[in-house]
């Protein structure tokens, strides 16, 4: 090569502008493009360190290949991004924070350290999962100390005692947060509390049946886990749903304040109604008889050609008697 060779860095603001006009990922492949497991991403996603907007044809959610090049562009990537959405168990919190694992849960169930996620093993028991960045901020404050080091106070004990456990209300919540983050329209909002609300609360909130049948494709599907009808469904649909009365309050408040502001906005289809022609035409009023289509108007259907002739008309007579008239005429 010459030395008259000229080389141009690329920077990160050259190819966000590159990739201006060029289609979206799909969350799939903005995953892999940032080198994360789809679980990862969609943390990423609710914590809103990966942008999303609804998918033009719809069907989902894309990623702009800015956004990506954007997050590739950061120092520390990809090590970086994976830290902010890394989760951790019971074990690995009680290791991070420096605490036994009863110390850690009844923190949690205090709800002191917020869940980000949970999963059901094979015995069916939950396993919450946590951010560890905020374990180790929690553990940093030094307001925190005395619940990390010193016995637990005996305002805290005797709530313990009482069987409190605030792990899946504070899921519940961080959840709905997620949720309404990325919810645009008023029904999404409004389908995103319903989400969390048990169907008899919903029906009564909302009577009418076709508010309550275009509501019902905006709620967001619950987190999956074990075949429907079974004892992991069943225990997952208790987690995600309200259980509280005051936080079931909370949500029916919530939810008939999002319907109102969805009625005002765009209100929910409805069949069309047949009204009678305001202005009907002549035609209108014409007996039904005098119908230009009518039966009485019809013409008479053609004779057959295999119809015999009356004996009226027989032609041998007819070529006989008139015969006779042209020879008494000349």
């Amino acid at each position: 090569m010459s030395g008259n060779t000229a080389t141009h860095e690329v920077t990160p603001t050259a190819r966000t502008a590159a990739t201006r006009g060029r289609a979206p990922f799909s969350q799939s492949r903005a995953a892999r493009e940032l080198g994360l497991k789809r679980s990862e991403f969609d943390l990423a996603v609710c914590l809103g360190h990966i942008r999303t907007r609804p998918a033009e044809a719809g069907g989902g959610r894309q990623v702009d290949r800015a956004e990506v090049e954007l997050l590739r562009g950061q120092a520390g990537f990809p090590e970086a991004l994976r830290q902010r959405v890394a989760t951790v168990g019971t074990r690995e919190g009680s290791a991070i924070m420096e605490v036994t694992a009863a110390r850690f849960t009844r923190l949690a169930r205090l709800g002191l350290l917020v869940p980000v996620a949970f999963h059901l093993n094979r015995y069916r028991a939950v396993v919450w999962r946590y951010l560890a960045d905020e374990l180790r901020e929690f553990a940093a404050d030094a307001k925190n100390a005395s619940l990390l080091n010193r016995p637990m106070p005996e305002t805290l004990r005797g709530q313990l005692d009482t069987g409190l456990d605030l792990r899946p209300r504070n899921w519940r919540g961080r959840h709905l947060d997620f949720l309404l983050r990325q919810a645009g329209d008023p029904w999404e909002r409004a389908g995103v509390v319903a989400s969390l609300l048990d169907p008899v609360q919903i029906s009564e909130i909302i009577t009418d049946p076709y508010e309550h049948s275009h509501l019902s494709r905006f709620r967001p599907p619950p987190p999956a886990h074990g075949a429907p009808g079974s004892p992991a469904a069943h225990l997952t649909e208790r987690i995600t749903t309200a259980q509280d009365p005051d936080e079931i309050d909370l949500l029916r408040a919530d939810l008939a304040r999002a319907v109102r502001e969805a009625r005002t906005r765009r209100p929910a289809p409805r069949p069309a109604l047949r009204h009678p022609d305001p202005h009907p035409g002549p035609d209108s009023h014409r007996h039904p008889d005098s119908h230009p289509h009518s039966a009485r108007h019809r013409r008479p259907p053609a004779p057959r050609h295999c119809d015999r002739p009356r004996s009226s008309e027989n032609p041998r007579r007819s070529r006989g008697l008139l015969g006779r008239l042209f020879r008494r005429a000349t």
